[in-house]
């Protein structure tokens, strides 16, 4: 039996971990945090899911909340009017073709390390670092860091030639509230781009105490709603989240009037830069350590990928694992498996990062456009679900114009 351990207790490692599991692997997994802990610390993210991730979860009897949790049926846009901020120059909606679902990630992690030891995999609680690796090195054919967030992750060299930036590009905030006033028509990630200011969006959500909603704030670092160092209690936070929506988004901030948070703990702020890390890292020993997830790609949440694509990674992984039999895990192996990764992420992470920077002129069109033509502003939002989908049209102003000019004239025609 092929002995296999991994690092980290997230969206990449645990659903590795247990498809490994379930196919007769001996598989090892080695976090610093106990279900308790998760269960009852922090929130982690965001992590709104679509179809196509969502289905690897089912795939792999991993949707345990499915009937519980909220749909996400569509996606909407909406641009404030620089020239009359409480007007929008921009405002449009469209239906997912099958809904997305986020679930907290203190709700599913702990059932999920359950569920890893009811069926016979080993669980580590210890604080990992290069002498443990070292130990899992000695003690299984492959060792997979998945731990994205940890100091570990330092051991993964940056990809000067995958990575567009150096610094965090957005000073994040997320708050967890009850008692949002729901979207008229169904629910959505409701996307607001606010020029040389950031980007807010919210969505329904489950988490430990049932329903609720998620509110994402992106600040354009030293602006005004890079505001978040000297928030210091949670009702401080869910105050400047309210003072936010009221300044920028009065929309926003009536369907927020009468929000409380779920928990005191349904706060996060903070930043970081947007990093490919190359996926071999050498130990000491000279034993290698293969990265996967936010360990070695980590987007910002603009585009709300960081789960989707960290589950896209583990049924890669879990795919050419069972693919590779019993040859030995070289060097080789794990670059290409991360290139196979990669056909994939690295679109993921352009699509993501020209979110970052200002709109070029095709794609504020195109984003224009879609307010007056459905079939555009879904071939949009869906997109979110297979991020590949966008190119060229989203990066190539001669195939956006293209685009833009088929759908506006399918919409007349069907119109007529």
């Amino acid at each position: 039996m092929r002995k296999i351990a991994v690092v980290g207790s997230g969206q990449a490692g645990l659903p590795l971990a247990l498809g490994m599991l379930a196919n007769g692997l001996d598989v090892t997994v080695a976090t610093n945090r106990t279900p308790d802990d998760i269960r009852n610390g922090r929130v982690m993210s965001s992590q709104c899911m679509f179809d196509a991730s969502l289905q690897i979860e089912r795939d792999l009897g991993l949707n345990q909340w499915e009937d519980a949790c909220p749909t996400v049926d569509g996606i909407g846009l909406t641009v404030p009017n620089p020239a009359a901020p409480h007007e929008r120059l921009i405002n449009w909606s469209a239906r997912l073709h099958r809904p997305a679902q986020a679930v907290d990630q203190r709700v599913k992690m702990p059932a999920w390390l359950q569920q890893f030891e009811r069926q016979g995999g080993r669980l580590l609680i210890e604080d990992v670092g290069i002498p443990e690796l070292e130990r899992l090195a000695k003690e299984n054919e492959l060792v997979i860091v998945a731990a994205g967030k940890s100091e570990i992750v330092k051991l993964f060299e940056r990809d000067a030639s995958r990575s567009a930036f150096d610094k965090p590009q957005r000073a994040l905030a997320l708050t967890y509230v009850n008692g949002l006033r729901p979207a008229q028509e169904y629910s959505r990630v409701a996307f607001n781009l606010i020029p040389g200011v950031g980007e807010y969006f919210v969505f329904p959500a489950l988490t430990t105490s049932g329903p609720c909603d998620i509110m994402v704030f992106e600040g354009v670092p030293g602006g005004p709603m890079d505001c978040w160092r000297d928030v210091a209690t949670p009702q401080a936070h869910l105050a400047q989240s309210l003072a936010l929506l009221r300044t920028f988004l009065p929309w926003e901030a009536e369907r927020a009037a009468h929000v409380e948070l779920t928990d005191a703990n349904g706060i996060l702020a903070g930043s970081f830069a947007p990093t490919v890390r190359r996926p071999l890292a050498t130990l000491p020993s000279g034993n290698i350590v293969f990265g996967l997830g936010d360990a070695v790609v980590l987007n910002d949440p603009i585009t709300g990928q960081g789960s989707n694509s960290a589950t896209k990674a583990a049924r890669i992984c879990l795919d050419a694992i069972l693919a590779h039999g019993d040859q030995p895990y070289t060097r080789e192996w794990m670059q290409q498996t991360f290139e196979r990764f990669w056909v994939y992420g690295g679109q993921v992470v352009a699509w993501t990062n020209s979110l970052l920077r200002p709109p070029p002129p095709h794609v504020l069109n195109m984003l224009g456009a879609a307010g007056s033509c459905p079939s555009l502003a879904s071939a949009i939002a869906n997109g979110f679900n297979n991020p590949p989908d966008y190119s060229p049209w989203w990066f190539e102003a001669e195939a956006c114009e293209q685009l833009v000019a088929q759908h506006m004239a399918n919409s007349s025609r069907a119109a007529a």
